[in-house]
């Protein structure tokens, strides 16, 4: 420790950003670093994290946060023949969003890499990797090494964090959810970008959701966070560009683990639902754009969806799961033309659908209730580390601009333990809005584009 950093206090430090100063780059490396080495108490770090979510941070303390958080561990290395074509995408999370499952494939079969580092789910949005390990056998955890091979053959890989892969980040980030900062522009940022730093990536795609499902519930809101995520992002020296996307109703049909791999896998095969497939491909051709691998946008998603449309994703996908440890039947059967896909996924023990209670348009199925009913269910967790069951999950039979009766059943729950109760089913209702046909709202998923800076 220098001498300039022995003048430092942490009281010192709380009270600078408490009172609304910028800290230098010194002081962000000396807090981040004692972080990272537990040389600070939790109720400092917890007092700081409520500091800054009062104050909030200049971009050139952003940064330098990033920057500390980045270097708080390993950093990922590539060989040089993948220069530019390393490229990953990250959500802000959402109702049904397996956005990620088709998206790496589908990237892959375009011959980009793709290292993606997924989080699990708490509270509302659900997780990658609890949606990938409802596949049996299925192995979220690789060393660098597998990692590298894993990309080198098959081009994707859907991966946790290690303990070694900023590890400043894993005790901020628990710290925020116990102290209610997680809505922080500068902490999300610094999260967000520090990991996808250390995974030396070339080109980032960042899916940033407003809505009544997602953190931020207005577009104005969620364009502040994009901006700072594209900014800080471009300055560490990844190309990264945002989209603005709507998060009201759940994406696809389907809500949960088991059932949400399943609507994944309907996409590789050149089916499912429209707006997932628009996404991926939306997602997916942007990237593309970024690294060079696509004239434009238009052109980038053409090719992402023709990988739908043929196959070529489906086989990365089969290989992929076989490369983190799925056994070759297991994989082959999920990815066959069968789509009975309960005989490889675990199937609840019970499921009950619901009517609607009166008739005409689909305007909405608001996906926060049935996420929260989801939650209480089991298919996610409120507190980090909690058991999940993976095969709770809803599957919806209707969607918006459809006409229904009065009666006809617009949701099925698969459940086991606890089991749905009346006021969770009444609750349920509320999520279904019907009214005119003239009333629909046709808008477009994507909002917006931020481009590369």
């Amino acid at each position: 420790m220098s001498g300039e950093e022995v003048q430092i206090s942490f009281p010192e430090l709380i009270r600078k950003k408490r009172d609304g100063e910028q800290l230098s780059e010194e002081e962000v490396h000396f807090f981040v670093r004692a972080v990272k080495e537990r040389t600070i108490q939790d109720c400092q770090i917890g007092a700081m994290l409520m500091a800054i979510w009062q104050r909030g941070m200049v971009p050139k303390e952003t940064l330098a946060l990033t920057r500390e958080m980045m270097w708080s561990g390993e950093l990922l290395h590539w060989p040089e023949e993948w220069r530019g074509v390393v490229v990953d995408k990250h959500s802000t999370g959402g109702v049904g969003d397996k956005v990620s499952l088709p998206l790496a494939p589908a990237l892959a079969a375009c011959g980009c890499k793709i290292p993606m580092i997924s989080g699990r789910g708490l509270a509302h949005t659900g997780g990658t990797l609890d949606k990938l390990e409802s596949v049996p056998g299925f192995n979220i955890h690789q060393a660098p090494e597998q990692i590298k091979r894993i990309l080198d053959d098959i081009g994707c890989c859907i991966i946790g964090q290690s303990e070694t892969l900023v590890p400043a980040d894993k005790v901020l980030y628990a710290i925020r959810d116990a102290t209610s900062t997680v809505d922080s522009i500068p902490l999300i940022t610094g999260s967000v970008i520090s990991k996808k730093g250390a995974e030396s990536l070339s080109a980032l795609v960042l899916d940033v959701k407003y809505g009544k499902s997602a953190l931020y519930k207005d577009i104005n809101s969620a364009r502040k966070l994009a901006e700072s995520l594209v900014t800080v992002g471009n300055k560490i020296g990844i190309c990264t560009g945002a989209v603005l996307s709507r998060m009201d109703n759940p994406i696809g049909q389907c809500i949960g683990n088991s059932v949400e791999v399943m609507e994944a896998i309907e996409c590789l095969k050149g089916r499912g639902p429209s707006d997932l497939k628009e996404l991926v491909m939306v997602l997916g051709g942007y990237l593309l754009w970024m690294c060079g691998k696509s004239d434009t946008l238009d052109s980038g998603k053409e090719r992402i969806g023709k990988t739908l449309d043929n196959g070529e994703a489906l086989v990365k996908f089969q290989a992929m799961l076989e490369a983190q440890g799925v056994q070759p039947d297991t994989a082959h059967l999920l990815c066959s033309g069968d789509q009975d896909y309960f005989r490889v996924l675990r199937r609840a023990q019970h499921q009950v659908e619901l009517e609607a209670e009166s008739e005409g348009t689909v305007l909405a199925i608001n996906g926060m209730p049935l996420a929260e009913v989801l939650n209480a269910l089991g298919a996610g967790r409120t507190q980090a580390g909690a058991q999940i069951n993976h095969s709770i999950g809803a599957e919806l039979l209707v969607s918006v601009g459809r006409h229904v009766n009065k009666g006809d059943p617009w949701i099925r729950i698969h459940y086991e333990t606890p089991a749905l109760t009346q006021n969770q089913k009444v609750f349920l209702q509320g999520a279904l809005v019907i009214g005119s046909s003239s009333e629909v709202d046709d808008s477009p998923l994507v909002s917006e584009f931020i481009l590369p800076k």
